[in-house]
């Protein structure tokens, strides 16, 4: 726990979470407060956060978007970090974290992602650095109310944090195809047989050529040829 002015809320939002949850909570244990806001686990999610001393509370599914904000309002203090089951802070990236909030020049920080595809961490493909506001002053912003992909808008201008967290993306194909086809189904892009049929095309030469996929051999080809067919998704459903 941090001896600075400022104090800082860690939130994650769960939901049959077992299997990341704790790493989560470790990563997270340096801040004031850990809170998780779970929608109706019915694995040892909630036990395995409560062993750890975090804060756990309930609230009905609101959407990606507004489950977030719910999180954010419920937080202890005005700072917080937005963090998923299935990402990290490491040592460096937690001693920056402390030291920004001790002396903030800025209401809110840009974060970066460092993200593992089937146990390799992926820098081609456009998937790093991976920029996303996560630690900021809540009264300065807040998430958009959408169903999937939802982000920080603030107020005033955000600053970027030089360290990375974790993301665990996907362990396996299979489970890069079963979540990629939820998002699509949540994702209200209008329904376009053209773009179902050019856009895939262009997805993966954009992932694999101009964003260096290739560097990452079969990974970046896998990579670059499922989100190709995510887009088919989007666009066909």
């Amino acid at each position: 726990m941090n001896t600075y002015t400022n104090k800082l809320s860690i939130v994650i939002i769960t939901k049959n979470e077992e299997k990341f949850i704790a790493d989560a909570i470790k990563s997270s244990l340096f801040a004031d407060e850990v809170l998780i806001l779970d929608s109706g686990s019915s694995d040892k999610t909630c036990e395995i956060a409560k062993e750890l001393g975090a804060k756990v509370l309930f609230q009905e599914w609101l959407g990606f978007g507004a489950q977030k904000n719910k999180a954010v309002e419920l937080a202890s203090n005005d700072w917080v970090f937005v963090l998923d089951s299935d990402e990290r802070i490491p040592n460096e990236l937690k001693d920056e974290i402390l030291k920004t909030i001790e002396n903030p020049n800025s209401d809110g920080y840009f974060v970066a992602r460092l993200n593992n595809f089937f146990g390799k961490d992926i820098k081609s493909c456009g998937l790093y650095p991976d920029y996303s506001i996560r630690l900021f002053n809540r009264t300065k912003g807040s998430f958009n109310d959408v169903p999937v992909h939802e982000s920080v808008q603030m107020k005033t201008t955000p600053s970027h944090l030089k360290n990375h967290m974790i993301h665990l993306a996907y362990d396996s194909i299979e489970e890069f195809i079963q979540k990629q086809n939820r998002y699509s189904s949540l994702n209200h892009k209008k329904k376009s047989l053209f773009k179902a049929i050019v856009n895939p095309y262009w997805t993966f030469f954009k992932l694999f050529i101009i964003k260096k996929g290739f560097l990452d051999g079969y990974h970046g080809f896998i990579i670059a040829k499922l989100y190709s067919q995510y887009t088919f998704w989007k666009y066909i459903k």
